[in-house]
């Protein structure tokens, strides 16, 4: 999935620049936040895959990708996904596709889609499209 806020790729170091999402959290790029947390936020991504698509993102940059968020804050990764999770049975956040079923993606690699190396994982609400993995 392209990330529409991903034109900016920011590296996970201490010296590198902030990521798209390191200033959506600080508040110098606007977003539609739909929830925070002292350890994430969600906000609705500006060029939807789905009727619902929402992105859940650690506050840190310190991890590009859900394997190295795996490997060195599992807690924080357990949060990210209970927070998908309770944000699909939202139905502010999720409106009328509200419930229990949603998709959860982690693009892993730019050559599997990933735009911003800042871990985040896509959160999708509704009906499939006919040609997609509705296989």
């Amino acid at each position: 999935m392209s990330v529409g806020v991903a034109t900016m790729v920011g590296m996970t170091d201490s010296t590198a620049e902030p990521t798209v999402f390191s200033r959506i959290v600080a508040r110098e790029i606007p977003a539609d936040i739909v929830f925070e947390s002292d350890t994430v936020i969600a906000f609705r991504d500006i060029a939807p895959q789905a009727p619902v698509h929402l992105l859940v993102v650690p506050k840190t940059q310190a991890y590009r990708d859900v394997v190295e968020l795996a490997e060195g804050d599992p807690a924080l990764l357990a949060d990210l996904v209970a927070t998908a999770s309770r944000l699909a049975a939202d139905p502010v956040a999720f409106g009328e596709h509200s419930g229990a079923e949603f998709r959860l993606i982690f693009n892993t690699g730019a050559s599997a889609g990933q735009t911003v190396f800042h871990v985040h994982a896509h959160v999708l609400g509704g009906p499939l499209q006919e040609g997609t993995l509705a296989h």
